[in-house]
C-alpha cells in the first residue's frame, strides 16, 4: 500500500469515527424508556456512595428497597407504587415515599447503561441500567 493510499484510508477511518453518532447526552424517548428501562432493575447512585435499586416491572408497578443502604433507620426502607410514561418522561408514584406525590423524570443517556435523571422539581442524579427482572 502506498503512503498516499494509506493516508487516505486513515483519513476515511478517522472521518467515519467522527461522523458516527454518539449516544451520550441523548434524551430518552418514550420508546427508549419502554425498551431500556421497563422490565429492568435501575440502580440510582446515592450521594454518600452505594446504589439504590428500583424495579420497573412490565405490569406498571415500581418497587424498591433501601435496606442494603441502611435506610430503615430513617424511613420506610421498602415501598412500591406505579410507573407510567408521559410524553418522553418516566413518571412514578410510590405509596409512602415522597408522601405519595407523583413525579416525572427526564432521562439523558451518559454512556453505555448509564444515565442522568432530571426530576420535574429540578433535582438531578445518575443511575445505571441493570439486568432484566
Amino acid at each position: 500500500m502506498t503512503s498516499s493510499l494509506r493516508a487516505g484510508f486513515i483519513m476515511l477511518l478517522t472521518l467515519g469515527f467522527m461522523a458516527s453518532p454518539s449516544l451520550a447526552n441523548e434524551r430518552f424517548t418514550a420508546s427508549d424508556i419502554k425498551g431500556e428501562i421497563i422490565g429492568k432493575r435501575i440502580y440510582l447512585a446515592v450521594p454518600l456512595g452505594g446504589e439504590f435499586p428500583l424495579n420497573y416491572r412490565s405490569n406498571g408497578q415500581v418497587d424498591g428497597s433501601g435496606e442494603a443502604l441502611g435506610l430503615g433507620r430513617f424511613a420506610k426502607p421498602n415501598d412500591k407504587g406505579r410507573w407510567w410514561i408521559a410524553g418522553d418522561k418516566l413518571c412514578q408514584q410510590f405509596t409512602s415515599w415522597y408522601k405519595g406525590a407523583p413525579m416525572c423524570f427526564e432521562l439523558i443517556r451518559t454512556g453505555d447503561k448509564r444515565l442522568k435523571w432530571i426530576r420535574d422539581n429540578g433535582q438531578t442524579g445518575t443511575a445505571r441500567i441493570g439486568s432484566s427482572i
